[in-house]
């Protein structure tokens, strides 16, 4: 096997980065006091969101994280304060025009039972009339961005998929009218551990190439470290205990309740900022579906090889099979469990999980569009993993020998 590294790898299949189709956004003292309530839910909040980002809102129960979300669309209407998009007050809107213009996932994907899954896509872009043949064509497209094949699953009806299938049309529909601006309600709180990674995964990869401006509201702190360019950690009211990065706030936390918030073991939630496309991959030997069997078996001689990774006729891995099972003359889909597939923006802990998960070595690595760009070793995984360990121990260690009021020390 020889090795590349993500990142190089990466940019010979996706060229140069997408641009910016995001929105930014602007809260200025905005206010929600309900009625018979003596303390505003959210008080006074003022915050900037910049265009392309995820923003993690995170918080306690009740610390008014979803009523800061519903009122950047609406859906709560504020007391007091402005919300601008781009500079552009929501107030100025009619709110049924507003919400059209601004995606919004919430928990399960709430997909409308008697739809079908394209119909379901196509609503919004429906009620801005749109007509159906653009309709069709962006249907379509984002069912192929979230990873379903549109000719197998546009005519579905929800009770047909699965929870981790739901959310994937839940995230196309929020998508669907191209929205400078997308909403996540707790996206991914209704599925099981493994399929809310790969549904993690699959946002990261999606918005690679969509670049919008995402406002996420969770209660899981490492889903906020692992999703988010900025988390805003909110306490009591919506106020703002911290809004940074998440390598800032693992590394210096404001106050003592973000440090409590974040949790005990910083240094072993740094791992989840430390990312597979971080690592080098190795490169291995693929087949393509109808290829020639023999001219598969004499690549693999050549490179010393014994697995074969076989693709799709769009780069994407269908799994793994061995030189010798390869049977006919041309290549088929691999027979068998599926293989282990992580997106290149996976956490270390969540490509630990998987291999574990999987019994295997490794893991194939999958760039934009799924396709293929080499493949992940355990030994790499947690050789990074233990250097990461290491370097966080020394420089606890390190900050906790400093004298007062030296550069060691944490303000």
């Amino acid at each position: 096997m020889s090795e590349t590294t993500a990142e190089s790898s990466e940019s010979a299949h996706a060229g140069a980065p997408n641009e910016v189709s995001g929105a930014a956004l602007h809260l200025a003292e905005v206010t929600k006091l309900y009625p018979g309530q003596a303390k505003p839910a959210v008080d006074a909040l003022s915050l900037d969101i910049p265009a392309g980002e995820i923003v993690m809102f995170v918080g306690p129960s009740g610390c008014g994280k979803t009523t800061s979300l519903k009122m950047i669309n609406r859906l709560i209407e504020p007391t007091s304060g402005t919300i601008t998009i781009d500079g552009d007050d929501i107030k100025n809107h009619n709110v049924d025009e507003l919400r059209r213009t601004i995606g919004y996932v919430i928990q399960g994907g709430s997909l409308f039972p008697h739809l079908t899954v394209a119909a379901n896509v196509g609503l919004v872009p429906g009620l801005l009339k749109w007509d159906k043949k653009r309709i069709a064509a962006r249907t379509d497209e984002l069912l192929d961005l979230v990873g379903l094949d549109p000719a197998r699953y546009r005519n579905r009806f929800p009770r047909e998929l699965s929870g981790g299938q739901q959310q994937r049309v839940g995230v196309a529909r929020g998508l669907a009218a191209d929205p400078p601006v997308v909403l996540m309600d707790e996206p991914f709180g209704a599925v099981d551990p493994i399929t809310r990674q790969r549904l993690q995964d699959e946002l990261l990869r999606i918005q690679r190439e969509v670049r919008k401006t995402i406002v996420c509201v969770t209660h899981d702190i490492d889903e906020a470290i692992k999703l988010g360019d900025r988390i805003l950690i909110l306490t009591e009211g919506a106020h703002i205990a911290q809004y940074d990065t998440p390598e800032t706030i693992l590394a210096a936390p404001a106050n003592e309740f973000v440090e409590d918030f974040v949790g005990s073991g910083s240094a072993l939630k740094q791992l989840s900022l430390a990312r597979v496309d971080d690592l080098t991959l190795v490169s291995v030997v693929t087949a393509t579906l109808g290829e020639s069997v023999a001219q598969v078996r004499e690549r693999a001689a050549k490179a010393g090889e014994t697995w074969i990774v076989v693709l799709d006729d769009r780069s994407r891995p269908l799994g793994w099979v061995r030189d010798r099972a390869l049977r006919g003359e041309r290549i088929g889909e691999p027979q068998g469990r599926a293989a282990a597939v992580l997106d290149r923006r996976a956490t270390l802990n969540d490509a630990l999980d998987t291999m574990l998960a999987d019994t295997s070595g490794g893991a194939i690595v999958t760039g934009d569009r799924d396709e293929f760009i080499g493949v992940v070793t355990f030994d790499a995984v947690t050789d990074h993993m233990r250097k990461m360990t290491n370097a966080a121990q020394e420089r606890a260690e390190a900050s906790s020998d400093a004298p007062e009021g030296e550069p060691g020390d944490r303000p």
